[in-house]
């Protein structure tokens, strides 16, 4: 699906990757996780083509649909979550309506409610970049920090919408200082040391 060879990346004399090569397959559930400032936003802006890699190339299969919720999504401020979210959309394809009202009901949000997105909680903005990575039947789905912000209630239908997603196929990576541990990711990926250490699900992390 997809394959990261000799990924290094460097902000001035900043160093965050050195060398890295990974291989992400169909299907995986993968959790990411390192300390605060060692590139795991970074990793996904350079999987989504946001940030170019130092040296190094990604590898992707032909028409890769890839969805992401990464650090504070931008939206079109003055503008309602319709307006918003059909305008992603249509981006790319035709705005399945139906399809995005039934998500946002999963997220106790209103499709046709007229406030403006800049009047929204951390939270409610939380729910609707999750909905706008996977709304467009994304093939792999990238999730920083995806719980900011969010009830108990939301986090829970998180947690259920993940499941269903990866039993589908999906492939999500969800980078987190949590383990999440009502789900069972295939393993882990530690960031350290400018290099990405793959620990399998039962070592310890």
């Amino acid at each position: 699906m997809l394959e990261l060879k000799n990924i290094s990346k460097k902000f001035k004399n900043n160093l965050l990757y050195e060398d890295v090569n990974l291989e992400i397959k169909k299907k995986e559930l993968i959790h990411l996780f390192g300390k605060n400032g060692t590139g795991k936003s970074t990793l996904f802006m350079i999987i989504c083509d946001i940030l170019e890699p130092t040296t190094g190339e990604v590898l992707k299969e032909e028409n890769l649909k890839i969805g992401a919720v990464i650090g504070n999504s931008g939206f079109i401020e003055n503008e309602t979550i319709l307006y918003n979210l059909k305008y992603l959309y249509n981006l790319k394809g035709t705005f399945d309506e139906e399809k995005v009202k039934n998500l946002c009901e999963m997220f106790s949000l209103d499709l046709y409610n007229r406030k403006k997105l800049s009047t929204y909680s951390v939270g409610m903005r939380q729910k609707v970049a999750i909905i706008q990575a996977i709304m467009e039947d994304q093939d792999l789905i990238l999730f920083d920090e995806p719980t900011r912000g969010l009830d108990v209630d939301a986090i829970e239908v998180f947690f259920k919408l993940v499941k269903k997603l990866n039993k589908e196929g999906k492939t999500i990576i969800i980078a987190s200082h949590d383990l999440y541990n009502k789900l069972d990711y295939d393993y882990h990926l530690l960031i350290e040391n400018n290099q990405i250490i793959k620990k399998r699900k039962y070592e310890k992390v």
